[in-house]
């Protein structure tokens, strides 16, 4: 335990998610050692973000105006829509190059470990955007451990009637892996998955 103004900084830091009280501590010496000038850098930008990011009101993921750029983009294909749990997700997917659709960011994923329900997450708004939009397809990207595997299968449950095409990202074994290290469930969806290779 250390004193004061210190010992705030580290129970703060070590509220922040993925950081420890050993990663806290070390994020604070760190700032304590820092010239002025690369603190008040951080200081501006947690301020500049609370004050000018948002969360789009057409998908939920992060904008500085009312809508995301993605979905302020006439470019995008409105007929297909991913369906993300966090906004991170939309960032990974674009990387790819590979989606020209719209997102839709659920805010998290069915855990009733954590208490989190399915009123807890944006579905409602998803199932608004499907009654207002010519969707022709939906691609459920949540992650997959057992918390999206639950919202997967609530989504595709829900959804199936409303005459939606329904896929999933297919997940499998990453390239560079061996397969003795692979478990169970990510092998066995690399069966599912597998392509023919000669047709």
């Amino acid at each position: 335990m250390f004193e004061g103004a210190v010992q705030d900084l580290i129970d703060e830091l070590g509220r922040l998610p993925g950081i420890g009280p050993k990663g806290a501590q070390r994020i604070a010496f760190h700032l304590l050692q820092a010239d002025e000038g690369e603190v008040q850098r951080l200081v501006d930008a947690l301020q500049e973000v609370k004050l000018r990011v948002q969360f789009c009101v057409t998908c939920g993921n992060v904008a500085q105006a009312e809508q995301c750029r993605i979905c302020a983009d006439p470019r995008r294909d409105t007929s297909t829509i991913c369906v993300v749990e966090e906004p991170k997700d939309v960032v990974a997917i674009e990387r790819t190059r590979e989606f020209r659709g719209r997102y839709h960011v659920l805010g998290g994923a069915i855990s009733p470990m954590e208490g989190v329900g399915p009123d807890d997450l944006s579905i409602a708004a998803l199932f608004a955007r499907l009654a207002d939009q010519a969707v022709t397809e939906v691609i459920i990207a949540t992650d997959p451990n057992l918390e999206g595997e639950a919202t997967a299968t609530y989504l595709v449950r829900a959804l199936s009637t409303l005459g939606v095409r329904i896929s999933r990202l297919a997940s499998g074994l990453p390239v560079g892996s061996d397969l003795e290290y692979a478990d169970e469930i990510t092998l066995g969806r690399a069966f599912e998955g597998r392509r023919l290779l000669n047709a």
